[in-house]
């Protein structure tokens, strides 16, 4: 008895083992800091994903650039070396141009036509158009914010943007603002934007009101202008080797968390848009309303013409999108 009691008890923390060992880890990277709800968002959905799965599977998340830059996340994607990434709408369609129609300027009015372009038709069929290109998926948008430029003067009319050196991401989305407003667009990492504006290596950036704080780009600029030229978005993306590699029933489980985070997400960044520019007022910086016609006047005739990656008929049905309620 005594000897089946230990073959027993032998097989038991076998099969215990073998079952902690099934467990699967996914990595989740990012380039967003600790403190952002980006992060919170995903740490949210790896807690959910373990739970729902009973802890088949658990998700590390990578944030703050450590698994790389945006470039080499989405290169990871096809590499098999991440599982999930954020990353901007104007950095994926480096695989399929018109996706990056939302990150260029003046082409989304605000929060509830964005919110209503992430549950159209055309959303669904530019997401179809990446995964084919691709053979990565798209899961979800978050709500990144409006984007406004800072410097150390204000930027009212068209004029102050004028031989202005300005840092923007490394895609053509977001160089057409500067562009077509006579500054000087320079690409750089995110992780390299505070050093630069604070050394002068460059006399601006742009980024949404939230990012600002985040980044603590307050500190080594002294104006905020707002000129909203942007309504950005984050996509997550499910690599395709990790997708072919689930049950469809996991499969769903991940897509239903990383959704979920993603609108929860999406509020905290609107709920903060609708109080920072008071905040950021009271630490002593010049927060400046701007009139945004006359950017969006010189900017218009280059979203219509043969140069961008989409045709003239997805602008259109872009703007022809209402408002969401």
């Amino acid at each position: 008895m005594k000897k089946l009691a230990i073959l027993a008890a032998t097989a038991a923390a076998t099969i215990f083992a073998l079952g902690a060992q099934a467990a699967e880890t996914l990595k989740f990277a990012h380039v967003y800091e600790v403190g952002t709800p980006y992060h919170e968002a995903a740490l949210k959905a790896a807690e959910e994903l373990e739970k729902r799965t009973e802890g088949r599977y658990t998700m590390e998340v990578f944030p703050a650039s450590s698994l790389g830059k945006e470039d080499a996340l989405n290169e990871g994607l096809s590499l098999g070396t991440v599982d999930v990434i954020y990353t901007g709408a104007g950095f994926a369609s480096a695989v399929y141009g018109p996706l990056a129609i939302s990150d260029f300027p003046f082409t989304l009015r605000g929060y509830a036509h964005w919110k209503a372009y992430g549950q159209s038709d055309l959303f669904k069929e530019l997401s179809e158009g990446y995964q084919n290109a691709s053979g990565n998926s798209i899961v979800a948008l978050t709500y990144y914010g409006a984007r406004h430029v800072t410097a150390n003067k204000a930027i009212k009319t068209p004029d102050d943007m004028k031989g202005l050196k300005i840092r923007v991401p490394n895609a053509p989305a977001y160089m057409l603002f500067p562009q077509a407003t006579g500054a000087n667009p320079t690409p750089m990492a995110f992780s390299e934007v505070y050093l630069a504006l604070q050394q002068g290596v460059v006399d601006a950036q742009e980024n949404p009101l939230p990012t600002i704080k985040f980044k603590k780009f307050y500190e080594v600029q002294s104006d905020i202008s707002l000129t909203g030229h942007v309504v950005n978005s984050l996509v997550t993306v499910i690599s395709g080797m990790r997708m072919a590699s689930l049950a469809e029933e996991d499969l769903a489980t991940l897509t239903e968390v990383l959704q979920e985070s993603a609108a929860w997400a999406s509020q905290e960044i609107l709920s903060q848009e609708e109080s920072l520019a008071d905040w950021f007022r009271s630490e002593g910086l010049n927060v400046h309303e701007v009139d945004r016609k006359p950017f969006q006047e010189m900017v218009e005739p280059f979203l219509v013409s043969e140069d961008m990656p989409w045709e003239p008929s997805i602008y259109e049905r872009l703007q022809a999108i209402p408002d969401a309620e």
